[in-house]
């Protein structure tokens, strides 16, 4: 099926949805929670309006909803039965229950086949967006007036038009949507410069998410985990991991959701402010720091990602990174910690021990590959949700 004919089948059983729901809402004061005798005629109306809707939602991997509201005359009856024979009224409870019950069943499903429907074009298009974005300034500065309009430009607006129709409603929750939108429309130079820092970003990190449920599975091999266990394993278990398989966007994401995983870190979040010259932007947290007499204190510590693979961090960055530490604030930044899937230059080494043996603030913490790679080893779940594993 067209990909445009199936989102506009799903945006039409969408809105059914709602209006059953809707009528569901009206209709759910009226179910009995004991004996009564009769209906009501304005129920009666909901519950025909119920039957009416029904055809409105088409099968999702084989299963709709078939059955009507419940008869409340019928349930009121039952009550009374069940209280003369003396046994708990379950079944009567659960037939007043399955209509919501029923609609949260389908809107799940409704929600998991859009997500299935429109993850492989999202992908398409943010890849399109990545490529295009540095195209479209065209060297203009940040400071320039001049209104960008030319080929680049109208690819990034259509390709965003497009992930919002496939997104949907969900569109308008991701974090910079409104700035991304604003920017795009008044569109000169300085407003695509934040497009490119702050918005994008922003934006690709929640599509990513908003493409990749909850619910929605890893890839796992078609085989009987218990079965290999007990077989033949050969091999030896590593901690290495492919970190070629992340691009500059991915490692900082990586690290944002394993700092968010370390119980004693706390309110992990990217910073809007882009001061690295690899243009990678900072990531800051709350350390919790426990003493043996029950005290407790906070310290604010600023993250730099620095996803290189061909080359390492060396003394200047380090010192670099120092320096845009203590420009933070407030509150006070107390520590750096420096996260690179690569290595640290032994000089890069010399100096943090310098910098930290005489008592320098903020306090530097060095995290190579192989840090990275035990943290990740005890969270595999994380890694396993980056493609790492």
């Amino acid at each position: 099926m067209d990909l445009e004919e199936l989102l506009r089948a799903m945006d039409r059983t969408a809105a059914n949805l709602k209006k059953l729901e809707s009528v569901w809402e009206q209709a759910k004061p009226f179910i009995p929670t004991g004996p009564q005798l009769g209906s009501s005629v304005q129920y009666d109306g909901l519950k025909a309006a119920w039957a009416d809707l029904l055809p409105g939602l088409p099968p999702i991997d084989g299963w709709t909803i078939t059955d009507p509201l419940p008869d409340i005359g019928d349930m009121g009856q039952a009550f009374l039965d069940y209280r003369e024979i003396g046994m708990p009224p379950t079944e009567v409870h659960a037939a007043g229950d399955k209509p919501e019950a029923d609609l949260a069943a389908y809107r799940y499903r409704l929600d998991r086949a859009r997500r299935r429907a429109a993850r492989g074009r999202l992908e398409q298009l943010v890849a399109l967006v990545d490529a295009v974005l540095p195209l479209a300034l065209g060297g203009a500065a940040r400071d320039s007036l001049e209104r960008l309009e030319n080929e680049q430009t109208e690819r990034v607006e259509a390709a965003v038009g497009e992930i919002a129709r496939l997104l949907g409603e969900d569109a308008e929750s991701l974090d910079r949507w409104w700035d991304l939108d604003r920017h795009m429309r008044f569109s000169q130079a300085h407003d695509w410069h934040d497009i490119i820092e702050f918005d994008w970003p922003a934006v690709r990190a929640g599509i990513e998410a908003k493409a990749l449920g909850d619910s929605d599975p890893l890839p796992v091999p078609e085989t009987d985990l218990g079965h290999a266990a007990s077989g033949s394993i050969t091999g030896a278990a590593t901690l290495a991991l492919p970190w070629d398989r992340l691009d500059d966007d991915g490692f900082e994401r990586l690290l944002y959701d394993l700092l968010r995983d370390i119980p004693d870190h706390q309110n992990v979040e990217w910073l809007m402010q882009t001061r690295a010259p690899d243009r990678g932007r900072d990531l800051s947290m709350d350390r919790v720091l426990r003493d043996g007499s029950g005290g407790v204190r906070t310290e604010r510590v600023i993250v730099q990602a620095k996803h290189w693979r061909s080359r390492s961090v060396n003394a200047p960055v380090v010192n670099e990174s120092v320096t845009t530490g203590k420009l933070w604030g407030p509150p006070l930044v107390r520590g750096v910690v420096i996260a690179t899937s690569g290595r640290f230059t032994a000089d890069a080494v010399s100096l943090v021990e310098r910098h930290n043996s005489e008592g320098n603030a903020p306090f530097i913490e060095l995290w190579p590959d192989s840090k990275l790679e035990t943290l990740l080893a005890q969270r595999p779940h994380i890694a396993a949700a980056h493609g790492l594993k």
